[in-house]
């Protein structure tokens, strides 16, 4: 598999979340587990932000939980896809709402440097193509002191139905996620300090592998890495897809595994002095207007 497979085509990720937002919430099972475990790691660690950045918040589920553990804090959502952010827009308050929203990309964020408490990010990282480069970004956004908390995924996520395409034939069919577990070397040479790593597997089964791929559909989750197939799959192969996840069933329904990798690192207390990007426009909170 070439290095190329690995990346993102942010534009069709944009259209897909874009296209899928309305029935997102249906199929977001995983997503509302991994959120509620990263609510329940702040209840442990002593932070009191006075600005969140939920990055990636999709519907908004994870900033409501922000919003309900600190009360006095205004919460920014951030998110690739506009319909994203509408859907999560009509859940907050029309009037004295502590939501905020912005359309940016995690690597480009309109926010000057050292503006934010704390970044919390559950289920997107997987979809940035340089690590590095998305870090160095989260890091320039946080205070000194401020706290980074992330959930991505790991390469053995739907590694069943990617054996079984990898039987029928070469082509990248299914989401290829990139090997997370050196993530802790990356946060430190981004300028992060005490990065702390752990990974679960999560099991999702469903009583047929059409219904699998409703929900990542609905997800938005279909095929967006550059090395993916770009004709249409004929029905001789959805066939055999269906003959060869079968031999996966077990009590009568079909696994789906989810490695899911689960970090946080601090922004050290003083600032390193990095400079910002050229190609970063920084704009104050206070300028960000409310989405109508």
């Amino acid at each position: 598999m070439e290095e190329t497979d690995f990346l993102t085509d942010k534009r069709l990720l944009s259209r897909n979340f874009n296209h899928s937002a309305g029935d997102y919430e249906s199929a977001a099972v995983l997503q509302r587990h991994i959120a509620v475990l990263l609510d329940e790691r702040l209840e442990i660690i002593r932070i009191n932000p006075r600005l969140a950045l939920d990055l990636g918040s999709g519907t908004g589920f994870g900033a409501r939980l922000l919003e309900k553990r600190y009360r006095r804090s205004v919460i920014l959502q951030s998110d690739l896809a506009l319909n994203m952010l509408r859907v999560s827009r009509r859940s907050s308050p029309r009037f004295f709402s502590r939501q905020h929203f912005i359309c940016a990309d995690a690597d480009s964020l309109p926010l000057n440097g050292g503006c934010v408490d704390l970044v919390y990010s559950n289920l997107m990282l997987q979809w940035c193509n340089d690590l590095e480069r998305t870090f160095s970004e989260i890091r320039r956004v946080l205070k000194p002191g401020g706290l980074f908390l992330f959930s991505t995924l790991g390469p053995d996520t739907l590694k069943e139905l990617r054996d079984c395409w990898r039987i029928i034939d070469e082509k990248a069919h299914v989401n290829v996620f990139r090997d997370m577990h050196d993530a802790g070397d990356v946060l430190s040479r981004c300028g992060f300090q005490s990065p702390v790593m752990e990974m679960e597997y999560f099991f999702l089964t469903y009583t047929d592998v059409f219904s699998l791929m409703r929900d990542l559909k609905k997800l938005g989750a279909v095929n967006i890495n550059q090395g993916r197939r770009l004709s249409l799959t004929g029905k001789g192969r959805i066939q055999k897809l269906v003959k060869e996840y079968d031999k996966w069933r077990t009590g009568g329904r079909l696994p789906s595994t989810y490695e899911v990798i689960i970090g946080h690192a601090w922004s050290p207390d003083r600032d390193s002095g990095r400079p910002i990007s050229k190609e970063t426009f920084a704009v104050p909170i206070h300028a960000i207007g409310k989405m109508k």
